[in-house]
């Protein structure tokens, strides 16, 4: 047996979950092969996110090695035919379904309209944005079954700025079979605003001590870590009751939920991306000597393999000489060829596994290139918008929302990437490109808000994005996309602020109800720029 040291990762295992999550759009039942699409492949690109190199080429390319001799082309036909009975995937004559366009091809609403397919289609061929679906690994209001004293504490931590109750109960337990069935319920109910815990004494045998517990069922409530309630019985009702009154505790109700705002509540939180792929060989032209740089000759390859045969069929390039490359090329590259080099990352990052990779240890690659671009005095029109659109193409990966989150600056960077950008009064696709990322951060920071009763964006950043939305919206009298989407932006940054905070007074003093109001007909009269002007920013800033 040949073992082989790849590395060792640093990444928090928070962050390999949430990558390994974004792979299951890759690695389907559907789409496994034993050929060419399997374990291995998987294992490569895993491995190419936590440690930057993949596995060896003589082991990736083994299954094909064995297809090439006569009796791999022997048998192939007779393990097609086994295969397809076990992933119902489709016989090699058919084209190959690829993950990334197929969630291309539902309805999606995008903040310069709802979108049919076949409109989704044209516009991504002329290079305008276009949604993906995002994959959320929010905790789905599960009960976590506790046998160790150690795992109480941990799930507890998880429920610091939330709420958590603990059920104690035991296998000998009669009474508390009773309260099982609801209490299941209740925590799916809930979902990710609390954490539900049952402990089994007999199993768990610190536990009761720890906690005093005396009989079972016993019931004991947290809110934000401190202790609240502690009863014991099975009654249903009870439980209901104190577990309401717990979650309300956690999140009292806000001003807004009064409003019924229907549709910008239903409204898809997708972000905004942009997949039209360059000619690539004119492109990489225009980046001189660097354009035969291994890892844009390995980037250009996989970026048409892609196209061709689809996400599934293709793997990763080697991501890390990519970042040693980008890393140099703001010192190096004249605009031209910067501009070029942009433009095919860019068009890379719309695959999850790439803008996944670059979440991980070398962030700090795109983190350089935006700095750059952002100060860059007199930037060329064409490198910042493809800057701006490479990204929007980040956060393809569910992975960019937490880095932003962790790291202040980078958030920061993107505002002011967005700020800048809304100032150009002489290209309106500059500006749609520009409300398409503000779009992205103020529904990823929405989603965040929503979902763990937190701010992803910090509120002085949210308070200079809103501002430039204000007063970039208040003189657009042209373009009806650019007009909705900064709309749209606009009333999700304000869509459950915080009560009395800056956000919502700076929204008050600029009369942000009279600027989205005057822009109705400009819009077409669309119902969701109907509500955030006339009952989320008429009413819900008072």
């Amino acid at each position: 047996m040949e073992k082989i040291h790849l590395g060792t990762t640093q990444l928090p295992t928070e962050v390999i979950l949430e990558y390994v999550e974004a792979l299951k759009a890759t690695y389907t039942t559907e789409s496994y092969d034993l050929f060419s699409h399997n374990c291995n492949n998987f294992s490569h690109d895993f491995s190419m996110f936590l440690v930057g190199e993949g596995i060896p080429s003589h082991i990736t390319s083994l299954p094909q090695t064995v297809l090439n001799t006569p009796f791999g082309q022997m048998i192939k036909p007779q393990l097609d035919q086994t295969m397809r009975t076990i992933t119902q995937a489709p016989v090699p004559s058919q084209q190959k379904v690829d993950p990334l366009k197929a969630n291309n091809s539902s309805s999606q609403n995008h903040p310069n309209g709802t979108r049919t397919a076949a409109t989704r289609a044209t516009h991504a061929k002329n290079g305008t944005p276009t949604s993906t679906p995002s994959t959320s690994t929010t905790p789905d209001g599960k009960v976590h079954n506790v046998t160790e004293t150690s795992e109480i504490a941990d799930l507890l931590s998880r429920a610091s700025r939330t709420c958590a109750i603990i059920f104690f109960t035991s296998s000998t337990c009669a009474p508390c079979k009773l309260v099982y069935g609801p209490y299941e319920a209740l925590a799916a109910e809930a979902g990710p605003q609390a954490v539900f815990i049952k402990v089994d004494i007999n199993q768990a045998f610190g536990a009761a001590q720890q906690f005093d517990i005396r009989a079972t069922p016993t019931f004991i409530s947290f809110l934000r870590g401190d202790k609240q309630e502690q009863w014991s019985g099975a009654n249903e009702a009870q439980l209901r009751g104190n577990i309401r009154l717990l979650l309300q505790a956690a999140f009292p109700p806000h001003p807004h939920a009064s409003l019924k705002l229907s549709n910008l509540s239903r409204m898809s939180l997708a972000p905004v991306t942009y997949r039209k792929t360059p000619p690539l060989d004119k492109v990489l032209a225009k980046m001189g000597d660097a354009g035969r740089d291994p890892s844009f000759v390995e980037l250009k390859s996989f970026v048409q393999q892609r196209d061709n045969t689809g996400a599934s069929e293709t793997p990763l390039p080697n991501l890390t000489n990519l970042a040693i490359f980008l890393d140099t090329a703001t010192s190096r590259l004249p605009t031209e060829a910067m501009f070029a080099a942009v433009d095919v990352l860019r068009a890379a990052l719309i695959d999850a596994r790439i803008s996944g990779f670059f979440a991980g240890d070398k962030q700090e690659s795109i983190e350089k290139l935006l700095q750059y671009i952002t100060v860059l005095p007199d930037c060329p029109y064409n490198l910042r918008l493809v800057t701006i659109q490479l990204a929007c193409n980040l956060f393809t990966s569910t992975l960019w929302p937490k880095v932003l989150s962790m790291d202040p600056r980078k958030s920061s960077l993107l505002v002011q990437l967005v700020t800048v950008s809304l100032l150009d009064d002489k290209h309106p696709s500059l500006r749609v490109a520009a409300a398409s990322l503000a779009f992205n951060l103020a529904a990823a920071n929405f989603r965040t808000r929503r979902e763990e009763n937190r701010e992803l964006i910090l509120e002085s950043d949210q308070v200079e994005l809103a501002a430039s939305l204000l007063e970039t919206l208040s003189v657009e009298k042209e373009s009806k996309d650019v007009a909705k989407a900064l709309t749209l932006t606009i009333g999700l940054l304000v869509f459950y602020a915080s009560p009395g905070g800056e956000l919502l007074d700076m929204c008050s003093a600029m009369d942000a109800a009279a600027t989205v109001q005057s822009k109705e007909v400009l819009s077409g009269g669309d119902p969701v720029i109907n509500e955030i002007a006339r009952k989320l920013l008429g009413r819900g800033l008072r």
